[in-house]
């Protein structure tokens, strides 16, 4: 039963720290190039800043060190996780797109099971997370968005999956990711139509909690959000997560090598291929 399955792997989870010691830094030894973790010691909330110029994208390096970035904040007892980026115009690009632009099989199979493993630890993370989202956040930057309980967002970006827009078909872990934040019909129009919603638009349908007016308010709201759980009792509140999370990753823990074998299949085709070039070209015309 999953209440039994989730209370054994509560028992050998670390207990929530209580109390914290001004801002410090939770990196052991040489600090990460990729991200940067710092505890307020006040709150005892890390904040997780992506930090890849030049627009965060999600590479093989980046997505490792937030897969350990996320496991050292959970480790380290921290009351909350806030992600957010470095980078003032850019919360997250999304993939690398040149991992699936006529890829080695082997090494896509590894770049693809790493984005699993990001979604599943972020998305499951023991401890409130939110998403201070100071950059426009497309594609797999809106996947990494969504899989947070909380989203705050400057004025004048965009957020959305617009995969439609160069060929991609989205693994349905990513739709369910989707549709645990807005209706299903508006995830299946967007979807379709490969739509980026601007910030007023997303706060309208709910793709957003909160809007801020600088990335200053914004951490300041996410952290207002993770304090509404000090009442709660962090391991009931981490097991009551996971039970109401369990139908958005039942699919892809079941049967993750499908998923895998589905995704290489599909990037694989001539037909996403020729999209993915197509668009590829698009964006270099741009500049």
């Amino acid at each position: 039963m999953l209440r039994n399955r989730l209370i054994d792997a509560a028992r050998r989870m670390k207990p929530i720290l209580c109390g914290v010691q001004s801002l410090r830094s939770l990196s052991q030894g040489a600090p990460s190039k990729l991200t940067t973790i710092e505890v307020d010691d006040k709150s005892g909330i890390a904040t997780l800043s992506m930090n890849q110029p030049p627009v965060n994208t999600l590479t093989m390096e980046l997505m490792h060190d937030l897969i350990d970035s996320i496991n050292q904040i959970e480790s380290n007892r921290s009351r909350g996780l806030i992600l957010t980026s470095s980078n003032d115009k850019v919360f997250s690009a999304g993939l690398d797109l040149n991992e699936l632009l006529n890829p080695e099989v082997e090494r896509f199979k590894l770049f693809w099971t790493r984005f699993q493993d990001l979604w599943l630890a972020l998305h499951l993370c023991g401890i409130p997370t939110a998403a201070a989202i100071n950059g426009h956040a497309p594609a797999a930057g809106c996947v990494l968005a969504t899989a947070c309980e909380y989203r705050v967002m400057l004025p004048d970006l965009s957020i959305g999956i617009h995969a439609t827009r160069f060929s991609f078909v989205i693994s349905k872990w990513m739709m369910h990711s989707y549709q645990s934040v807005l209706p299903r019909r508006i995830v299946e129009r967007a979807l379709n139509q490969g739509k980026l919603f601007a910030t007023q638009e997303a706060l309208e349908v709910g793709l957003v909690d909160e809007v801020s007016s600088s990335k200053e308010e914004a951490l300041s709201k996410c952290a207002a959000f993770v304090a509404t759980f000090d009442k709660a009792n962090p391991l009931a509140r981490s097991l009551t997560k996971r039970m109401c999370r369990d139908p958005d990753v039942r699919d892809l823990l079941k049967d993750r090598s499908a998923d895998l074998k589905d995704c290489v299949d599909y990037v694989t085709s001539s037909h996403f291929q020729e999209g993915l070039c197509n668009h590829l070209k698009g964006l270099k015309n741009r500049k």
